[in-house]
């Protein structure tokens, strides 16, 4: 993996502790090298400064971080402090509630609504310790593959602000990136963590559908049937740490999955019988060219790592977008909204009442017909995972587009649909409630990252976490960072 101009020296590393990963920051507690209020307070200001550039974050909380922060300082100096997660920071998309916060979600119709709830994945890291320092940006509704709103503005990407961060988990890869705390909660409607993942540099997961509970909701509870809940972190070990926290049932969530609690084992090694299955375009993706020779590099790294790579892929329907998801993902979202009048949509953006225009004009009929073709896409992906363990393909088919556009219209010469058709490799994995990642694996000819997405069978996240430390181990993308992250002021305390 190099960094983009062809050099494979590592850049230096930020020195702020905002910067470490959960895992270096739990050893630097047992070590007494640091304190959570120590750790809040370079967290807290490498938030301010990547905010400037960025605008990752909508409601600050940093009041109550500090305050956490110092109880758990004082809990730990007397040996009592307890969770898989003290006093690590956390940030949670603005779509994903916390009690007594606001949740904007990006729309002008929520600029008053706080719940009085916190989601079951808040309440699950809470009780591991873990401290909340902020909410972070999103797109209205989370409707796009990018984090623009109109309450919140345009969020950018830290590796070149002129680039947009992805979306519709914006505000949380960015924030990630920049070296602003270790892990991030995002959500992933159509590849709402997996996008900004890849725009960012850094490791995203959405785990199977229903693992981790969604309860008591999403505001408004947008893209029903298609959301998932994960993690996005620097490090493979970091996210496997955080599903461990945050997986679970919620009998409130309909689609919750009555699993046990699971450990993952993110120890690198040989992939050795694993047998990989692998796609560059899906049979009918356009690809530009960098995020093609990436994808190539990559499949040779998990070639020598011992996997059996071969070139293999569920054959889908060429007109998925069309025919299966969008009368499924605008419906919802239209019904999510449903309520709402004219005037209520009114400071909304333009492109987001014409997506709720479109699902409005689905009939039922419409609806039923897609959930059919659903099912021969899922069923598609069954019959794919008797051949091969996962499935890689490209995270995205484009790098980060210029800050501002909802998308690209044209891929390699290629038309296509500018809101979803430059990202084809990720929804279709939301229609079949598969678990997926992105792991970085290159740079383009600018310098921005690159991702590959690893796809597993439902409920088979310890495979993805296995393929993905192994990658890890040999292509350590965490030591590459943004300029940005490295900046005067982004967080300074020396590390511990």
């Amino acid at each position: 993996m190099t960094d983009g101009s062809g050099r494979t020296a590592f850049p230096p590393a930020p020195t702020g502790l905002g910067a470490l990963s959960a895992s270096e920051i739990m050893a630097g507690y047992r070590r007494k090298a640091f304190t959570p209020r120590d750790v809040m307070d370079d967290t807290i200001g490498a938030l301010e400064t990547a905010n400037e550039t960025c605008n990752a974050v909508v409601t600050p909380m940093y009041e109550q971080a500090r305050a956490e922060a110092d109880r758990l300082t004082r809990e730990m100096r007397a040996g009592e402090a307890k969770g898989p997660l003290a006093g690590v920071p956390v940030t949670i998309k603005d779509l994903v509630f916390v009690a007594g916060v606001p949740a904007y979600a990006g729309s002008p119709m929520n600029t008053s609504f706080v719940p009085e709830a916190d989601a079951a994945v808040v309440s699950s890291l809470k009780a591991a310790g873990a401290i909340i320092t902020c909410k972070t940006t999103t797109c209205e509704s989370g409707y796009k593959l990018t984090a623009d709103s109109p309450v919140t503005g345009i969020t950018r990407n830290p590796w070149n602000p002129g680039r947009t961060s992805g979306g519709s988990s914006g505000g949380a890869a960015a924030g990630v990136a920049a070296g602003c705390g270790p892990i991030a909660i995002g959500t992933d409607g159509v590849g709402s963590i997996r996008v900004p993942s890849s725009f960012c540099g850094v490791f995203g997961l959405k785990p199977t559908f229903g693992l981790v509970p969604r309860s008591p909701g999403f505001s408004p509870p947008s893209w029903a049937s298609l959301a998932h809940t994960g993690p996005i972190t620097r490090t493979v070990a970091d996210a496997a740490l955080t599903l461990e926290v945050i997986a679970g049932y919620d009998l409130r969530d309909a689609a919750s999955l009555p699993v046990s609690a699971r450990r993952f084992d993110t120890d690198a090694g040989r992939l050795d019988g694993i047998r990989i299955g692998a796609s560059a375009d899906l049979g009918y993706a356009a690809v530009s060219p960098d995020v093609c020779a990436a994808f190539g590099k990559a499949l040779a790294i998990l070639d020598s790592c011992g996997a059996q790579v071969t070139m293999d892929g569920p054959g889908l329907d060429p007109d998925i977008l069309e025919h299966t998801l969008k009368p499924i993902a605008f419906s919802e979202q239209a019904a999510a909204v449903a309520s709402k009048s004219a005037t209520d949509l009114a400071s909304s953006e333009d492109d987001y009442r014409n997506v709720i225009d479109a699902g409005r004009r689905y009939s039922g009929t419409d609806y039923i017909k897609a959930s059919y073709r659903r099912g021969q896409a899922r069923n598609a992906f069954v019959k794919l995972f008797e051949r091969v363990d996962v499935l890689v393909t490209p995270t995205v088919a484009v790098t980060a587009f210029e800050a501002g556009q909802i998308g690209v219209d044209t891929v390699d010469g290629s038309k296509v649909d500018p809101h979803l058709g430059w990202s084809p490799f990720t929804w279709p994995i939301n229609l079949a409630g598969l678990p997926a990642a992105t792991l970085p694996c290159g740079f383009d000819r600018d310098g921005m990252p690159i991702g590959l997405q690893i796809i597993a069978p439902w409920l088979d996240e310890p495979t993805i976490f296995r393929i993905a430390a192994a990658f890890e181990a040999a292509q350590p993308w965490a030591k590459f960072w943004p300029q940005l992250a490295l900046r005067e002021g982004s967080g300074g305390r020396a590390k511990g």
